[in-house]
């Protein structure tokens, strides 16, 4: 009998498979699209938290990121051969291929630049005459025998150092070679002596033998230590007037370590293992970090040392520049996983929609099959069976697709993720189906929001959700989301807001409704009447919709919001650092810009305006605090009152900014920057500005715009101010945050015209100006001139691996939400799609016309529509204000970028992210009730209404 029912079931699959093959098709393509966007997730994070890695320490410099082995030279109770053996070439190089093994996963040493020798830890002071001496300070100069110099460079002059006998701690003389830089900085070429004092005997005299050049100068092996490549000019610490003295490094032969031992340099050894990051993952990062602190002060450093002697160290920076990129995946995370909490819960739903909608199509079939003897058993598998015919094909593909696509992840987050779609389609079509059936049902039963009132279960289910929903929010809004990590409640905000409005709008949605009927009913026409009784008891905006549209458009929203912030912020950064769109400025503090050059720059095609700029840094302030602020006779708050203490007493030194008042008010208007009066600089009488050359008296008294910090300090009283520029009084007439160029808070504008000493430090433009050009013009002066663009500055902050993954991970979500949320509302009108056509129909039949008919549908679903579209924007608003507090957009807009100001960027409410959209929805409402009135006037009222048909 089981074999029979076997046999049967295949023949019902491939019947109901050809029955409805369109059904078949779209359920397959909905699950394919969302399990590959569900197994495309986590291999996307996988990956960006890989490549954030890997360019984190590939980036990083080579003396941090390096494992450096070291260990004092052999003691000196040890017999002269045994010292000397312990640092020729053959046993450092058993000691380092050892060492190289024995690090542990998954740190790898990239064994093509790995470098060890001898060095000396003191500098040697260098007293040959003909070595440069910057302030009579005689250079000092370390000496390294390391291995691997005729790899790492090319030969420019002369030869390279070799040790043609063996050399010993006895030995006086050594060759040794020297960089182009170094030759250069420090007048050595080829044949230059010098001479290293021992400890007995005479000196050890280094022979230049060869000049050469680094083949990789950013490379571990010439980066580690800098001055192996370039000397550096340093200050004496030790003199007590400013005094600079060269100090570089000599390259011996490698086999020359033996002969260090003589001198008084403090020899040392190294084995230095620059890291191999091509096969490091993102979730290496935490045994990274365990690996590295265990070689730094753990069993690590044990097997270390009973490798390479009991004094052995290891020195890394390599920890810390994993622990730094583990804090920006830390920040990024939480942003991240509510976008994938808020995707992954819209596709559940609609998911859940799409099974609902296949059995209420079905609905009628199943319900044959029942009341003719079938059990919830045998209808559950044959349902379970023919969709996962097509569900589980389609997962698979969806799976491989997203593993072809997105390399460089883990595969078994994705197959959870795809077969967690797969399963949920398998298990809710069949679930939701049966359930329906538990009992046998009347035949033409109504179903609308009327008569069919929720039960006591379903109302007490939903008041539960509710008051749990509206638990975890106020949990949420106390506690903050600056905790640091993933945290689920955060992440699900989402969820639980449009949990929240589903749950109260579906119950409110009719009432409304119902009363915008009554005065309907009273007009001539039914077609206003009839649309809005219809939609007060449509099935089609019931909870499982309404909860699909709210949670897609929330999360669009919220991604739409980060993604906002992210370029606001960066275009914030870039004009905070320029001032305007293009800066002209000296490459000193003090240089000023010729008027010839202001002139040709200011002439230059594609140029708006320019504002000519004096800034001068270091102004000293009175010590005197003034008391008081208020508001000065222009009405214009003088800001005494703000900036707090803390504010005040650091406005002791401030920076003052002369501007031409007209130009600079045009520009700060272009750009957004706080603007003033122009009218406020204008000074009068003895304070008027003054003509060319001359001389200003401490009596003036010049307006000035202050910060709100050094308003706080000057009060509306006059101060003397000694500047370069002249000496004078100031008075504050008013406040400004921020002035351009300028990311001091600490600052003073004043009219420029006023100043004995006038010329223009600085050039700020608006506009498109040609940048070659522009550069052009600049150079073309004789003087060295720097070229700052906006646009140039903002690339800089586009973008690190991570950061530009989460970005395009926040694209997808957005893209994802609003696709999502137009697939709900086409499920959610096709699911009465038949009923409303059976009712135009009928309606042909009484008279009305395929005008009407379409009007009566657009009519009917705008409520629906306009009600999940202003859900939706509560919904999204809502959620950016509870998590905005807690969540900061400096790590996935600024992180990483030398000097860029990194203030908090809290996140703000988009308008176009929340209302595009919301405009979608209603959009494609009005367009699907057009198609299908036009498609049902189309067909024949006999084609719809057949006899015995119950619709």
């Amino acid at each position: 009998m089981s074999d029979g029912k076997r046999a049967a079931s295949a023949p019902w699959i491939r019947t109901r498979l050809r029955t409805a093959p369109g059904a078949a098709v779209a359920l397959a393509v909905l699950v394919l699209v969302t399990a590959f966007l569900a197994a495309a997730f986590p291999r996307a994070v996988d990956a960006y938290e890989t490549k954030g890695l890997r360019h984190d320490i590939r980036l990083a410099d080579a003396g941090r990121s390096a494992v450096e082995v070291s260990r004092p030279q052999p003691g000196l109770e040890l017999p002269r051969e045994r010292r000397e053996a312990g640092v020729r070439t053959p046993e450092l190089k058993r000691i380092g291929g050892a060492l190289g093994k024995a690090l542990p996963d998954p740190l790898r040493a990239d064994m093509s630049s790995v470098a060890y020798g001898v060095r000396t830890l003191k500098p040697v002071l260098a007293t040959e005459p003909w070595l440069p001496r910057p302030d009579t300070v005689p250079p000092q100069l370390s000496y390294t025998a390391q291995t691997g110099l005729k790899e790492h460079a090319r030969l420019v002059k002369g030869a390279w150092p070799t040790a043609p006998d063996a050399v010993t701690a006895g030995s006086r003389a050594v060759r040794g070679a020297v960089t182009e830089e170094t030759a250069a900085a420090l007048n050595m070429k080829v044949g230059s002596t010098l001479r290293l004092p021992t400890a007995v005997g005479g000196p050890l005299t280094v022979t230049i033998t060869g000049i050469v050049a680094p083949r990789d100068p950013g490379g571990s092996y010439w980066s580690a230590d800098p001055l192996v490549r370039t000397p550096s000019l340093i200050p004496d610490p030790a003199s007590p007037f400013p005094q600079n003295y060269w100090t570089g490094t000599v390259l011996l032969a490698q086999d020359a370590g033996p002969a260090l031992l003589a001198t008084a340099t403090e020899p040392s050894l190294f084995w230095r293992f620059p890291p191999d990051a091509s096969a490091l993952t993102g979730p290496d990062g935490a045994r990274l970090t365990a690996v590295v602190n265990s070689l730094e002060s753990g069993p690590g450093l044990l097997k270390v040392r009973a490798i390479a002697g009991d004094t052995a160290e290891v020195l890394t920076g390599l920890g810390h520049i994993v622990q730094a990129n583990a804090r920006m995946r830390d920040a990024i995370s939480p942003v991240i996983a509510v976008a994938a909490l808020g995707i992954g819960s819209v596709a559940a739903v609609v998911l859940v929609m799409t099974g609902a909608l296949i059995a209420a199509r079905r609905k009628a079939e199943l319900a044959l099959m029942r009341s003719r003897g079938g059990s919830l058993r045998g209808i559950g598998g044959r349902l379970l069976a023919e969709t996962a015919v097509t569900v589980v094909p389609a997962s698979a593909l969806g799976l491989l697709l997203a593993v072809l696509a997105v390399g460089g992840g883990r595969w078994w987050p994705a197959a959870l993720a795809a077969t967690g779609v797969g399963l949920l389609v398998c298990v809710a079509l069949p679930l939701r189906t049966t359930l329906q059936h538990i009992r046998p049902t009347l035949h033409g039963a109504r179903e609308d929001m009327v008569s069919a009132r929720p039960s006591r279960r379903r109302t007490v289910a939903e008041l539960t959700l509710l008051v749990l929903a509206v638990g975890a929010v106020t949990a949420l809004r106390r506690r903050g989301t600056s905790g640091g990590g993933t945290d689920l409640l955060v992440s699900g905000a989402p969820v639980l807001v449009a949990l929240i409005a589903a749950l109260v709008l579906v119950r409110l949605y009719p009432l409304p409704l119902r009363l915008a009927a009554r005065p309907m009913a009273r007009l001539r026409g039914a077609i206003g009447f009839l649309s809005l009784a219809r939609a007060g008891r449509s099935s089609a905006g019931g909870a499982l919709p309404m909860l699909a549209l709210l949670l897609a458009l929330a999360t669009a929203a919220f991604g739409g919001s980060v993604i906002a912030g992210i370029g606001d912020a960066r275009d914030d950064a870039a004009l905070t650092a320029v001032g305007a769109d293009a800066r002209v400025s000296g490459k000193s503090e003090r240089a000023t810009l010729p008027d010839e050059l202001v002139r040709t720059v200011r002439d230059l095609d594609g140029v708006r305006n320019a504002a000519p700029l004096r800034v001068e840094f270091g102004v000293a302030m009175p010590e005197t605090a003034a008391g008081g602020g208020g508001v000065d006779d222009s009405g214009t708050d003088t800001g005494a009152d703000s900036g707090g203490d803390g504010d005040a007493a650091g406005a002791r030194a401030t920076t003052m900014v002369g501007v031409d008042p007209a130009s600079y008010t045009r520009l700060a208007r272009t750009t957004g920057l706080p603007d003033f009066p122009s009218g406020l600089l204008k000074a009068t009488g003895a304070s008027a500005p003054l003509s060319e050359g001359a001389e200003s008296g401490p009596e003036r008294v010049l307006p000035v715009i202050a910060s709100p910090a050094v308003a706080a300090r000057l009060g509306k009283e006059q101060h003397a101010v000694d500047t370069l520029s002249g000496d004078f009084k100031v008075q504050v007439v008013g406040t400004v945050e921020r002035v351009a160029s300028l990311a001091s808070t600490n600052f003073l504008i004043v009219n420029s015209a006023s100043l004995e000493q006038r010329a223009p430090t600085t050039l700020l433009l608006t506009g498109a100006p040609d940048p070659g050009k522009l550069r052009a013009a600049a150079d073309g002066n004789g003087e060295e001139f720097v070229v700052q663009l906006r646009s140039e500055e903002r690339a800089r902050y586009v973008n690190t691996p991570m950061q530009a993954g989460a970005e395009r991970i926040y694209l997808a979500a957005v893209a994802a939400g609003a696709g999502y949320a137009l697939l709900a509302v086409l499920l959610s009108l096709l699911q009465t799609a038949p009923e409303r056509k059976t009712l135009l129909a009928r309606l042909r039949t009484m008279g009305l016309t395929t005008g009407q008919g379409r009007r009566l549908l657009a009519f009917e679903a705008t409520p629906q529509a306009l009600l999940a579209a202003g859900g939706g924007l509560l919904t999204g608003w809502a959620t950016i204000v509870l998590l905005s507090p807690g969540i900061d957009l400096v790590p996935l807009a600024l992180a990483g970028v030398a000097g860029s100001d990194t203030s908090p960027v809290t996140l703000r409410a988009d308008l176009w992210s929340l209302a595009l959209p919301a405009a979608g929805v209603v959009a494609l409402a009005a367009a699907v009730a057009g198609v299908q009135a036009w498609w049902a006037s189309r067909r024949g009222s006999i084609t719809e209404l057949r006899a015995g048909d119950s619709r």
